[in-house]
């Protein structure tokens, strides 16, 4: 087991996480329950993920909730650019947040790649 808040990923993840609350709660009210809730959840599914992961046993546990996280990754990726296409997020907001993303997503999947070497 791994403490979670120990991986510069997690940290990144998390930071992405707050970032993402602060713009989402510009959206129009009624994207509560819609986009704002799915852009939300895919954000917190990162570093949710990859502490739930830390929490198992074996490395190629915390593999399986990685490549999770990667997949809520890319999943972010395209709900930012919907938001930003529909006129959600202005475009130095989705620059800054797509790039956040981008990182992450590699850190995520180095790391990845590095547990299933070990495994």
């Amino acid at each position: 087991m791994k403490d979670f808040r120990d991986l510069k990923v997690w940290e990144r993840g998390h930071k992405l996480t707050l970032e993402i609350y602060k713009i989402t709660s510009g959206f129009p009210r009624e994207e509560r329950y819609g986009l704002t809730s799915q852009i939300r959840r895919s954000s917190a599914s990162i570093p949710t993920n990859i502490s739930e992961g830390c929490g198992r046993s074996r490395d190629t546990e915390l593999a399986r909730f990685v490549e999770i996280a990667i997949g809520s990754a890319s999943e972010l990726e395209y709900l930012l650019l919907l938001s930003r296409d529909i006129g959600l997020i202005n475009e130095a907001d989705f620059k800054l947040l797509i790039t956040e993303v981008v990182e992450v997503k590699k850190m995520l999947i180095s790391f990845f790649q590095k547990l299933k070497a070990n495994c």
